[in-house]
């Protein structure tokens, strides 16, 4: 067991030290929507601190994006604007434990990813 979890762990050091910033983007993603999918289920099963941690690390990630933003780009207010938009609601979740925010910030995720492994498509075959 703590062979294969120490395996796991170098596979995720080696994929995160080689990825390119679209993957990263992505992979982060992936894990804010894996943090919102796990406090969905916490609240469910009334485990208000597993909720809370879960949210709270999407959180994290989501404020990741907004510090890491390119303040240079064309479309970077929005984003900032999107990424506050989504604290917001998971803050708001946090406090009330409720689900429906949470989902809603999840299904932007995804549509956020989807965007981001598009953009990464498009930039390797320029």
């Amino acid at each position: 067991m703590y062979q294969a979890q120490a395996n796991r762990n170098k596979y995720l050091e080696t994929s995160i030290q080689t990825a390119t910033p679209a993957q990263l983007l992505i992979m982060l993603c992936d894990g804010a929507i894996r943090f919102c999918r796990a406090a969905i289920e916490a609240i469910k099963a009334n485990d208000t601190p597993n909720a809370h941690q879960n949210l709270r690390k999407a959180q994290d990630i989501i404020s990741e994006f907004a510090a890491t933003l390119d303040k240079n780009t064309s479309f970077s207010e929005d984003l900032l604007r999107l990424y506050d938009y989504f604290l917001h609601r998971l803050v708001e979740a946090n406090m009330k434990k409720e689900i429906e925010p949470i989902e809603e910030v999840m299904g932007y995720l995804i549509e956020l990813r989807e965007t981001w492994v598009k953009a990464s498509k498009l930039s390797t075959v320029s």
